[in-house]
């Protein structure tokens, strides 16, 4: 017999999302819909998952944090992603600052992984690293820290 195969719940989908990564609603709800579930399905799938805490924006928010921590990224840069996902505002700031970061020693600790322990010798070198360190997601504190803009140099 052959026969067409049985069409998957979008529940079943999400979960095999979720088990790879944690995942923000906003955007197992783009997945799910870009596979073609109905909306209504995956409205009701996503709620479900929520009740039974296996989706959290929480929890994702924190994971996420945490990676672009390890990766050596800034403040401003995860703040960006993290609303191109959809994320509430008020989890993203209570994880960046539960985060518990010196945001100016990961730049400098980023900065010095990518060119060494030394401060730039010149303005040019300066500005190389400090454009570096802005595209990381630094601020522009940060970045000056990071350089030793604070020392007599």
């Amino acid at each position: 017999m052959t026969g067409a195969k049985p069409r998957r719940s979008a529940r079943l989908a999400a979960m095999d999302l979720l088990a790879r990564r944690e995942h923000a609603r906003a955007e197992l709800r783009d997945k799910l819909l870009a596979r073609d579930f109905p909306a209504d399905e995956v409205a009701a799938a996503l709620e479900a998952l929520a009740a039974e805490g296996l989706q959290s924006d929480a929890r994702f928010v924190e994971a996420f944090v945490r990676s672009r921590l390890g990766r050596g990224q800034g403040p401003l840069r995860i703040l960006a992603e993290l609303r191109q996902r959809a994320v509430a505002p008020e989890l993203v700031d209570g994880a960046l600052a539960g985060a518990g970061v010196d945001w100016t020693a990961l730049a400098r600790a980023a900065r010095e992984r990518r060119f060494g322990p030394g401060c730039p010798a010149d303005w040019a070198e300066r500005a190389r690293q400090a454009r570096f360190l802005a595209q990381r997601g630094f601020s522009s504190e940060q970045v000056r820290g990071a350089l030793g803009a604070d020392d007599d140099n």
